[in-house]
């Protein structure tokens, strides 16, 4: 595998950091996560809409608290069982026990901008194509809308029968999970940093492949956690300790199929541009591993489903978060 380099040319207002690594590209593989079903929390809730309502307001309770569930939508599949687990288990709560949520608002309405829609593009299908282009932006406005409140097509979609959302106008309006941190890739800092942060120099990342857990603990205690793609059954994740050595928001990628079928460097490449649709989405964070690092996604439905080429992948709603809480020099475990 090749090195990473950074570059400090920000061409189209962008962070520029070029990564030599093809491999972080996402790769189909067999689903590595449970099916989720809707979980009665609620004895006395016996309709489907009350349950699902619960279950939401648990979601975004853990969302805001840095324990991250994966997609809010209702439903309490793997990762969230496990983000309430750790919730209850750095905080000092039995396991059974559920917070309390009733004064957690479950829905909001969410007014379409003039802005929303200048950033729904198209996407060539040829990597040659996608060279010549700007940006990688979102390709619908549906799916701009649910990355920014941490949730699925599908469940936006239920959330708003009848309404045709890639056909809004600016001044319509969607009902969406009222998250507390909505993901506004528009107040995303540009950055490209190997300088250290003395007030984050007690974290540390934890990452269980088995679990598909990335952990971030202050000292011993965990303060977040998120879930993950832990590289591929044919590109795994690296196993071993080692460190954050760089940060950068709104990557370049450099796809180079010499690197992602021998492990060659060669002159027959393409540099993707930045952009919330680029293969390691809206950050990438270098490992002291030569082509290994943590990073976002295009797509935050196939996190924990599909693989990536050893790198450690998130949703770019949970990458905009990580950024915040770790720095270079962060040492990283992966077990």
């Amino acid at each position: 595998m090749m090195p990473q380099h950074f570059s400090a040319a920000k061409p189209f207002g962008f962070a520029a950091i070029l990564l030599s690594l093809a491999g972080c590209a996402n790769i189909a593989q067999k689903n590595a996560e449970t099916t989720p079903s809707i979980v009665p929390l609620k004895p006395f809730a016996t309709d489907v809409a009350t349950q699902r309502s619960h279950a939401v307001q648990l979601q975004l309770f853990l969302d805001e608290h840095d324990f991250r569930p994966g997609a809010v939508d209702g439903r309490t599949g793997e990762f969230f069982k496990k983000a309430l687990q750790q919730y209850n288990a750095a905080n000092g709560i039995p396991e059974s026990t559920p917070p309390d949520v009733s004064d957690v608002t479950p829905y909001t309405t969410y007014t379409i901008s003039a802005d929303d829609l200048s950033r729904v593009g198209t996407m060539a299908t040829d990597n040659a194509e996608i060279a010549k282009q700007k940006s990688c932006p979102y390709t619908s406005l549906s799916s701009l809308v649910a990355e920014r409140f941490h949730t699925t097509l599908a469940f936006l979609t239920a959330l708003n029968p009848g309404q045709n959302l890639d056909q809004l106008q600016a001044g319509d309006t969607v009902q969406v999970p009222n998250v507390a941190h909505p993901f506004r890739i528009d107040e995303l800092p540009s950055i490209s940093k190997t300088s250290r942060n003395p007030r984050l120099a007690s974290r540390k990342i934890s990452i269980d492949v088995s679990t598909r857990i990335l952990e971030v603990r202050n000292k011993d205690k965990v303060v977040a956690s998120f879930p993950i793609t832990p590289g591929s059954s044919d590109h795994p994740a690296p196993i071993g300790d080692w460190e954050i050595t760089g940060i950068a928001t709104f990557p370049w990628f450099r796809y180079d199929e010499g690197v992602l079928e021998r492990g060659e460097r060669t002159e027959d490449f393409f540099n993707i541009p930045p952009g919330p649709r680029n293969p390691v989405g809206i950050l990438w964070m270098q490992l002291n591993r030569p082509g290994d690092g943590i990073h976002g996604s295009p797509n935050a439905e196939t996190i924990g489903r599909a693989g990536s080429h050893g790198c450690i992948r998130l949703a770019n709603w949970d990458a905009a978060l990580i950024r915040t809480l770790v720095t270079t020099g962060t040492p990283v475990s992966i077990h």
